[in-house]
């Protein structure tokens, strides 16, 4: 196993350079084009359901994956600073809050699902009822709720994982809960106007959400398999998981990317037609 850990060592830096460069070079050009690239792995993009700067430059993802990657990123950044290595699951007073945030996310996705069926399949599926007129408002408020569920069941998986002394206190409780939603109502707050300002940092968040939460959940995975896990002190000694669980998710992000680029001919949404 010694030789294995050495091995990778050196194996995994060539393998994420040469990865990132392989994304660079497919991925369309500047930061916008690159957080387009990182939304096409994962979401259809369809303009009608995606946020806009005023020139018309169209988010990386849809309303709701905007939503649930943002407030996946918010829950993980808040988190690290407010439960340190805290890495005890939530009690049942706040997963019902969360499953509730779940299964309106999953009530308002099928309902906008079939809405769009009936859409572009004009008399097939008029005998389908449909719940409400869906929108990007609603969209983003239930994309929001599962993000900071993700965040919430993910940051103390990673602590287990990784660190040798880890608390087994629940890393979310009802003292910073209320905290975290208020913030994620301000979030949801300041993007819904649609403001240049707002959006574009915005943009980059949510997209560098989708390479976060991929590498975090890569880096625990490689940890098992090299049997490794809780045998670390320090965030410098985990940079070789962190780095190869990057490289597993940039493999998908790249795989997804050619061949959705292939299957597509274009970086655009998914085509309906």
């Amino acid at each position: 196993m010694q030789i294995a850990h050495k091995l990778a060592n050196w194996l995994v830096p060539i393998a994420a350079v040469v990865l990132l460069s392989v994304w660079l070079w497919i991925s369309p050009p500047g930061i916008l084009g690159k957080a387009d690239a990182l939304g096409y792995a994962v979401c259809h993009r369809l303009d009608e359901r995606s946020f806009h700067l005023d020139d018309g430059t169209q988010s990386p993802l849809c309303a709701r994956c905007s939503g649930m990657y943002l407030g996946a990123v918010l829950g993980i950044a808040f988190q690290f600073v407010t439960s340190k290595r805290l890495a005890g699951m939530p009690r049942w007073t706040i997963i019902l809050p969360l499953a509730i945030f779940a299964a309106a996310f999953a009530v308002d996705g099928v309902n906008s699902y079939l809405y769009l069926m009936k859409t572009v399949t004009p008399g097939r599926l008029d005998w389908i009822p449909s719940l409400y007129t869906p929108s990007n408002t609603l969209r983003l408020w239930t994309g929001t709720g599962v993000g900071l569920a993700m965040a919430i069941a993910v940051f103390p998986a990673f602590n287990q994982t990784f660190w040798r002394s880890w608390d087994n206190r629940p890393a979310m409780t009802w003292r910073n809960f209320p905290i975290l939603l208020a913030l994620a109502v301000s979030l949801v707050l300041l993007v819904l106007p649609e403001w240049d300002w707002v959006l574009y940092p915005a943009y980059l968040l949510s997209a560098s959400g989708v390479l976060l939460l991929l590498t975090m959940v890569y880096a625990m995975v490689w940890a098992m398999l090299m049997r490794i896990e809780n045998t670390f002190d320090s965030w410098r000694e985990i940079g070789i998981p962190l780095l190869a669980g990057l490289t597993i998710a940039l493999l998908q992000i790249t795989a997804i990317d050619i061949f959705r680029l292939w299957l597509t001919g274009t970086w655009g949404g998914f085509p309906l037609g």
